[in-house]
């Protein structure tokens, strides 16, 4: 089985805020890695309310949960964060688009969370240019201020790698998510996407660089996890029964003729040909704060999914910018997004097991020291 995974939080000035993992039927007793899923249980162990907010913060979705944040708490009643860029991904993600999705994410879910002490929280992002903090939040207690319904989806919320069940998405389930996303569910269209996430997979796994990427970053085994709970982790009685033997190691599934690495094509080709719908965040245009405002999008749309009992998994391969994909790009945003419009994520919808855990290192961690 694989687990998706978090880091805890780094905050500049000290503490930390410990990252947290949730969900079901994962590893046996002996294999869980505890000390990579503690955060999850956590999540809200802080009066303070800044930390308060930002233990929930870190459960976001984020690219190869890369976890790039950092936050500095030295102004009171501010949080200034900051893209950790030792944590980019150059060949994936060159532009650092989607993982300034995945600060959208993080921004928009500590405010989801703020809100249930009472605070509001004012964004001011990029206020000193690219170069410069992600963002400023200022929180601000007010009155006015409801707790957001959203906030009770946090700890449910996952993204379910594993193949849907061939149950169709009804409209009426899908509608409260339209504010949020198109949601494609007319099986012709879902067939043409269905086609383009599979050819935008096979682009990245046989493109040796995108492909290593992606393996370097695997955590294998409930040792890696615990030891480095950020990446894409590989756990389970099966799996690591198959890494002590050697039939699954960096090597196999870097080996397009080995049996790890077809086995990988063949789960995946699996998974993505039980869709029977998408989701789509497009924006006007590509600047920082579009793709701030989609991440922010993207988390929300991502708590109503669960909200409805449904699943949700993103498959934006055909949406990275490197040479490779550049065909791929074009026809995606010829397909799904309006003329000028970038389409900043694709997602499959429906409904699946609730599978996946998310590992993280610990809030002080990210905390940057004044």
């Amino acid at each position: 089985m694989s687990l998706s995974r978090r880091n805890v939080l780094a905050i500049i000035g000290g503490g930390t805020i410990v990252a947290a993992v949730g969900g079901v039927n994962v590893f046996t007793s002996t294999r869980t890695p505890e000390k990579a899923l503690a955060p999850w249980s956590q999540a809200g162990d802080y009066e303070e309310p800044r930390r308060f907010a930002l233990s929930y913060a870190i459960l976001v979705p984020n690219p190869h949960n890369r976890q790039p944040w950092q936050v500095d708490l030295d102004t009171p009643d501010t949080v200034i964060l900051y893209r950790d860029k030792a944590l980019d991904l150059p060949h994936t993600d060159p532009y650092s688009r989607q993982l300034t999705i995945g600060l959208g994410c993080f921004l928009e879910q500590m405010r989801i969370a703020a809100s249930v002490r009472g605070y509001a929280v004012d964004l001011v992002p990029f206020p000193e240019g690219e170069e410069g903090p992600v963002a400023i939040a200022t929180f601000s207690q007010d009155a006015s201020i409801k707790p957001d319904p959203l906030f009770k989806n946090i700890l449910d919320r996952h993204s379910c790698k594993e193949p849907f069940a061939d149950t169709p998405v009804a409209p009426d389930t899908a509608a409260p998510l339209t504010a949020l996303a198109d949601v494609i569910l007319q099986p012709a269209r879902v067939a043409a996407i269905r086609e383009l996430t599979w050819k935008a997979h096979t682009i990245e796994t046989y493109t040796p660089r995108t492909m290593k990427e992606s393996v370097d970053l695997m955590r294998m085994g409930k040792t890696e996890i615990n030891a480095m709970p950020d990446g894409i982790d590989l756990g389970g009685p099966f799996l690591e029964s198959l890494m002590a033997v050697g039939v699954v190691n960096r090597e196999s599934l870097l080996d397009e003729n080995s049996s790890a690495f077809q086995q990988g094509i063949d789960m995946y080709r699996e998974m993505l040909n039980n869709t029977h719908a998408y989701v789509v965040v497009t924006t006007p245009n590509n600047s920082r704060e579009s793709q701030l405002e989609a991440g922010r999008r993207w988390v929300r749309l991502n708590l109503t999914t669960t909200k409805q009992g449904l699943s949700l998994h993103p498959v934006s391969q055909a949406l990275q910018e490197y040479p490779e994909m550049a065909e791929l790009y074009a026809q995606v945003h010829k397909m799904l997004a309006p003329a000028g419009h970038t389409v900043q994520m694709l997602g499959r919808l429906g409904y699946g097991p609730e599978v996946s855990i998310s590992p993280r290192w610990s809030l002080e961690a990210k905390i940057i020291q004044s």
